[in-house]
């Protein structure tokens, strides 16, 4: 059996359980990668579209959406390029409460070694290490 690929509706419906039907099966769903018994991929972008909608949708603090979303995130059964990365991104975004996108942004920077990021975003500022060079 191919290896199907992960949206982003099924994290919402288990995380939300906003819906009576689609809901459960999500969950069922990641039950059975969580015991192993099938394996899927995602992709970052899923990642990003799921806080997002956490977060706007929901209303969610940034922790809880963390707290939520990282383990399923590490289910071994889950392929995810830059699945190590995205404890980073998590960190940045709740620990210096930065946006999502800029999270990512400051730990792709730290992991290809770059130090200066040219924007009009003061909220790089916080982050040690990250210099902004401002136009």
């Amino acid at each position: 059996m191919p290896v199907p690929f992960l949206d982003t509706n099924l994290f919402l419906r288990h995380l939300l359980a906003d819906d009576p039907e689609q809901s459960p099966r999500a969950t069922a769903y990641f039950a059975k990668i969580e015991q192993g018994l099938i394996q899927v991929c995602t992709s970052e972008l899923v990642i990003f579209d799921t806080v997002f909608t956490l977060q706007r949708r929901s209303g969610r603090p940034k922790s809880v959406i963390r707290d939520s979303l990282l383990p399923l995130i590490e289910l071994p059964g889950i392929r995810l390029p830059g699945k190590r990365r995205l404890r980073r991104v998590f960190e940045l975004y709740v620990d210096q409460n930065l946006p999502f996108a800029d999270a990512y942004h400051v730990a792709l920077m730290e992991r290809l070694g770059l130090t200066a990021i040219a924007t009009f975003d003061r909220e790089f500022d916080r982050v040690p290490g990250i210099k902004r060079v401002e136009l």
